[in-house]
């Protein structure tokens, strides 16, 4: 099946120079979501806004659903919803007639029973005849999502949507993505929370510097980059790694009575190995522990090494 956003050689220079992005080709799958990583600056706003229809490309080609973007902006268009970064909403509005207009704005029928269910589903529906000026933050950002799945979309762009959010409202719009992408809705996330990629992402992308630096299954991106740590508390301190141990790589790690073993998560059959040895050399543990890497850990990786 053709992926339902495809992009090509993408470039964005703006007037001053600044080269937003520098020939990104990405595919996004139908209904999967999709967590883009990245700085301040590195592109991910610029990306989103070209497939969006609010921002031009200077190169490059984006379709959507077999659209171009540019020559078939209507269509595109109607197949999006956007949550922008930025609160913006009519201060002296309620929230219902908020979320209602953006369906109608779209050119869909009134379905007051739709706009219920999501108001509800945001927690919203308690603050519909509220003003938007008297809400919190957090439930302006919801009010923001509400207005986007209004004219129900097949494609949701999320920048940043949970920027200012408490812990307990953001987990609960983790949920709300959950059920729309098993309603078949494509979601593409910006974030600077790592842990919601980790959370709830098919696919994770990282860009950097304008420039797509890797696409990857979460889960085969965190087994291919990420690393473990065996961690052994000892039962009596050494002052250095016995000459027998060494070919292994073990380190004292900041303390004479922990050994550090770093390992690929594939090659965890070398644990025994270890083990085994350290009997030979006479050296005794009392606790073992082990560690992974972090999602965070491999971006910080990635962007490092670009930097």
């Amino acid at each position: 099946m053709a992926p339902i956003v495809s992009i090509r050689d993408l470039t964005k220079t703006y007037a001053n120079g600044f080269k937003a992005l520098k020939g990104v080709n990405l595919d996004i799958e139908r209904g999967e979501i999709l967590a883009l990583l990245g700085p301040n600056g590195a592109g991910k706003t610029t990306l989103i806004s070209i497939v969006c229809g609010i921002v031009n490309p200077s190169g490059g080609e984006v379709l959507v659903d077999g659209h171009d973007v540019v020559k078939d902006f209507r269509v595109t268009r109607s197949l999006i919803g956007l949550v922008p970064q930025e609160l913006t909403t009519d201060q002296f509005e309620t929230v219902w007639n908020t979320v209602r207009f953006s369906r109608g704005l779209h050119g869909c029928k009134p379905d007051p029973v739709y706009i219920e269910k999501i108001l509800r589903e945001l927690s919203l529906w308690d603050k519909r005849d509220n003003m938007m000026r008297q809400l919190s933050g957090g439930m302006k950002r919801r009010v923001l999502i509400a207005k986007a799945l209004a004219y129900e979309p097949r494609i949701l762009f999320l920048d940043e949507p949970t920027a200012g959010v408490d812990v307990n409202l953001r987990k609960d719009m983790w949920k709300v993505v959950e059920r729309l992408r098993a309603a078949g809705v494509t979601i593409i996330l910006t974030t600077h929370y790592i842990e919601e990629a980790e959370e709830i992402a098919d696919r994770v992308g990282v860009i950097n510097g304008g420039e797509l630096l890797l696409v990857e299954d979460k889960n085969t991106l965190m087994k291919k980059l990420g690393r473990k740590q065996l961690i052994l508390e000892l039962a009596e301190p050494i002052d250095t790694v016995p000459t027998g141990l060494a070919d292994l790589g073990l380190e004292l790690n900041g303390s004479r009575n922990r050994l550090v073993y770093d390992y690929d998560a594939d090659k965890e059959h070398a644990i025994a190995a270890v083990l085994s040895r350290m009997v030979k050399e006479g050296i005794h543990f009392r606790d073992l522990s082990t560690r992974q890497s972090s999602l965070e850990d491999i971006f910080v990786a990635l962007v490092g090494e670009k930097a």
